[in-house]
């Protein structure tokens, strides 16, 4: 095996709204920060996104009581509309996000490469509570 491949975590969910919605919903900064947090007691502030290959994203996630916040932020390296975002972290990590139309629902598959601070089972849970507070959000708008 080679000692440089990656972990590779997938989390998804079946939105029940239409892709092109749902498509909106993820790209959007307004939406962003309505739905970008794996707890109540976190929140996403500011969102930027330049939803191009070569555009830059950056959102900024905190504690609600201030304790702790960080930047998230990358660089697109693949845009289909309504299909498929690829993008590279700061720390060169890479993510892939795809959008499946199913008539009035999408599925929503998302597969990043696992940091090595924080155990695999402990980031999966992160990432999914966050696709399912997305999931929540939009189908409720």
């Amino acid at each position: 095996m080679n000692t440089t491949d990656k972990t590779k975590i997938t989390v998804a969910a079946t939105v029940n709204a239409p892709v092109e919605k749902v498509w909106e919903f993820w790209t959007s900064p307004e939406h962003i920060t309505r739905w970008n947090n794996a707890s109540d007691d976190w929140h996403t502030p500011r969102a930027d996104n330049d939803l191009r290959v070569g555009g830059k994203f950056n959102t900024r996630m905190e504690a609600k009581d201030g304790s702790f916040g960080f930047d998230f932020w990358g660089v697109y390296d693949e845009v289909k509309t309504n299909e498929l975002i690829a993008y590279t972290l700061g720390d060169d990590r890479k993510v892939s996000i795809t959008f499946k139309s199913n008539g009035n629902t999408a599925d929503v598959t998302e597969t990043f490469e696992a940091e090595s601070t924080n155990p695999v089972e402990m980031q999966k849970g992160g990432w999914q509570a966050i696709m399912d507070n997305f999931k929540k959000y939009t189908e409720s708008n």
